[in-house]
């Protein structure tokens, strides 16, 4: 995986948090698949299309929060993850 000071996609643009849909129980293989990218100041109260209950890792920038709930729309237990 990423460290949470590498999360700075070719472009320079920052990223808040990446989220990645294939895990593995062998560290160098975690953080692949498909991924999800969160820029700075997102709030989103559901997942995009094909993200719901699929994210199965993450890494956290630093200066950087991301909160996920167990429900859509914000509702059920939150969880917070940071760097």
């Amino acid at each position: 995986c990423p460290t949470a000071a590498d999360l700075r996609p070719p472009n320079g643009t920052r990223v808040c948090a990446q989220l990645y849909a294939d895990n593995s129980p062998y560290y160098d293989q975690c953080c692949a698949g498909d991924v999800l990218a969160v820029p700075p100041g997102s709030d989103v109260p559901y997942m995009p299309r094909g993200w719901s209950a699929r994210a199965s890792s993450l890494v956290v920038g630093t200066r950087c929060e991301l909160t996920v709930w167990s429900r859509k729309a914000k509702k059920g237990k939150s969880r917070r993850f940071s760097a």
